[in-house]
């Protein structure tokens, strides 16, 4: 299954929520160093139930949105 994805960063609380199509993720991380891509895809795997590992960053590494792909 591929995903849309736009992340939020530096937030109070990490959040999962579904609007248009679109998930919206909210990350406790900044994007300094790569830590929110990994919180995204601790918080993904964790939502739809799967490993870490059968989640993957497709498009986007560098921006707000990305394209993310969960096996």
């Amino acid at each position: 299954m591929v995903i849309e994805v736009h992340v939020k960063t530096s937030r109070s609380i990490s959040d999962v929520s579904l609007k248009d199509d679109k998930y919206i993720v909210s990350l406790k991380s900044t994007p300094h160093k790569d830590k929110a891509n990994i919180e995204l895809i601790d918080i993904l795997a964790s939502h739809f139930n799967t490993s870490k590992s059968s989640v993957k960053i497709l498009r986007g590494k560098k921006s707000k949105r990305k394209l993310v792909e969960i096996s």
